[in-house]
């Protein structure tokens, strides 16, 4: 369990870097830049990717090329999202993505469907409803937050989708994502060359600093995931539990506690659904 709590610390560190980087002073969009070359090298160091299945000729490219995109955007909005809506929505929303994966898995996929998922899917559904619902007594909400945390319950399901797609080519995960973080890496670093010699934003040691421990961050998240299935190989339904209801209960206790968050009754409603949804939907993949 000692990699699935550290995927899970890893993750939450990840939206509390986000809910800093404007205190700090932090261009987000150069962090996400420099956040990627620093994933990019660590996957290449540490996963040791053969590229080699990457010359075949069923190499799913336009799916590789979408999550190049998608991935930095996807952290984009995630930050809009912890920025205006706080943590704890933001953590929830990243994890009940799952929701349009799942649909997405039973429509696209040919996964066969069950009482158990069919009732955390629609449990889920209620869970967004509460947990994207605005709560007046948070002064720092704004009255757009949900769309912020809506972008984050799509974006992260489109990254899910696309590497089910990778998959399905038989590219390795681990050569996906080092392709996938390189072109993500070049294609952010040419905006930001763009913004720099526009005038609009200035490169700077600060944001490179910032954006590289994010990068880490990021990267110790995955990383640390993929250990913990490799750990308990026959128990992916407790790994899939873990993470999502982990990383929903602890962003909820920093959030709250770190950060003086306010949630409403129906966003504390949506927490308690999209927990017990997260369960169902596990107990649908034994």
């Amino acid at each position: 369990m000692l990699f699935l709590t550290l995927s899970v610390a890893c993750s939450v560190l990840v939206s509390v870097l986000l809910k800093l980087a404007p205190r700090r002073g932090i261009d987000i969009a150069q962090a996400v830049t420099w956040n990627y070359l620093a994933a990019s090298v660590l996957s290449l160091l540490v996963l040791q990717p053969s590229l080699q299945t990457l010359q075949s000729g069923h190499t799913p490219w336009l799916a590789l090329l979408g999550l190049a995109v998608a991935l930095p955007g996807i952290f984009l909005v995630l930050a809009g999202a912890v920025r205006q809506a706080g943590i704890v929505r933001s953590d929830v929303a990243q994890r009940l993505s799952l929701l349009l994966s799942l649909a997405a898995a039973f429509l696209l996929f040919g996964e066969p469907a069950n009482g158990w998922k069919l009732a955390g899917l629609g449990l889920g559904l209620l869970a967004i409803a509460g947990v994207t619902a605005r709560s007046d007594i948070n002064k720092n909400a704004t009255g757009g937050s949900w769309g912020w945390l809506l972008g984050v319950w799509a974006g992260f399901a489109l990254i899910d989708i696309l590497l089910k797609r990778v998959a399905l080519a038989g590219t390795p995960s681990t050569a996906a994502l080092l392709v996938s973080f390189g072109i993500a890496f070049v294609l952010m670093l040419a905006w930001q060359l763009q913004r720099h010699f526009s005038g609009r934003s200035t490169l700077s040691l600060r944001n490179l600093g910032y954006g590289l421990l994010l990068g880490a961050i990021n990267f110790g998240n995955i990383l640390f995931y993929v250990r913990a299935h490799q750990a308990m190989p026959h128990s992916p339904a407790t790994i899939f539990a873990g993470m999502n209801i982990g990383v929903v209960c602890l962003g909820t206790l920093v959030g709250v506690l770190v950060f003086g968050e306010k949630t409403s009754a129906l966003n504390r409603a949506g927490l308690l659904l999209a927990v017990l949804a997260i369960a169902l939907i596990a107990r649908g993949t034994l």
